[in-house]
């Protein structure tokens, strides 16, 4: 694992040599990101609509034919959510009001009345072997969680730190949907805040990255090697991108 985050780093260093960025392409690159996270993270949790269809979506608000309006209305929620997570990166924590937020964003056009609220009904994850907790627990988990976060972001490598906060939110399961959503924002607002760049996890790894979860309920290290390889492909995309 050491080997993996040591690489990130150097790779990191690199992207951080280019210095400062300008303007313009700060925007290019926030608006990059926005569209190419907001299509990942939809389509690994079945939404229909292509890169290219939520770039369409999103940059002239035009419907699709023939696609769900609720895949619509998930595009504008994550990229709306996006927003929101760029306005958290110059802090040095998370709040619980954070990250009922960032689910608000993401889901009031979905189910107004249960965005930014835990769920009050019991909640499964179909094809996991594990239970999720009850609503009564939710406060009081996430209250937990919210205050170990320092500790785990001080006492861990930061990619490590990430993903184990996603892991741990995940298996909470706070909100009535948009669970898994949320967790990639928390994350990727994690590595930001701590100087990295995000991790874009593409459909195609849909599957090592539900069972590399699944499995991180008795053991991690399959799941925090995965989102670190998928850290260090975006840091090399990002640099073939918008600087070679």
């Amino acid at each position: 694992m050491k080997e993996i985050f040591k690489k990130i780093d150097l790779l990191q260093e690199e992207i951080n040599s280019y210095g400062p960025i300008e303007t313009n392409l700060l925007k290019l690159i926030r608006e990059y990101y926005r569209i190419s996270l907001t299509y990942s993270s939809n389509s690994l949790e079945g939404n229909s609509l292509t890169e290219s269809e939520t770039k369409i979506v999103l940059e002239e608000g035009i419907t699709i034919g023939g696609k769900p309006l609720k895949d619509h209305l998930e595009a504008i929620g994550h990229a709306e959510a996006y927003n929101y997570l760029l306005t958290l990166v110059n802090n040095k924590n998370i709040t619980e009001d954070d990250i009922k937020k960032l689910h608000k964003f993401l889901y009031f056009r979905i189910d107004e009345k249960n965005a930014g609220i835990y769920r009050k009904n019991k909640a499964i994850i179909t094809g996991s072997k594990y239970s999720l907790p009850n609503p009564e627990e939710l406060n009081s988990l996430m209250i937990k969680l919210i205050s170990r976060m320092n500790n785990i972001r001080k006492e861990k490598h930061p990619v490590e730190a990430a993903a184990v906060i996603h892991k741990e939110f995940v298996f909470i399961h706070p909100f009535i949907d948009g669970n898994g959503r949320v967790a990639r924002l928390l994350m990727n607002l994690i590595l930001l805040q701590e100087g990295y760049n995000i991790a874009n996890i593409p459909l195609v790894t849909r599957r090592e990255y539900i069972e590399s979860l699944e499995k991180a309920h008795s053991d991690d290290k399959d799941f925090i090697y995965f989102i670190a390889r998928m850290i260090r492909e975006t840091q090399k995309d990002y640099l073939r991108l918008f600087f070679k």
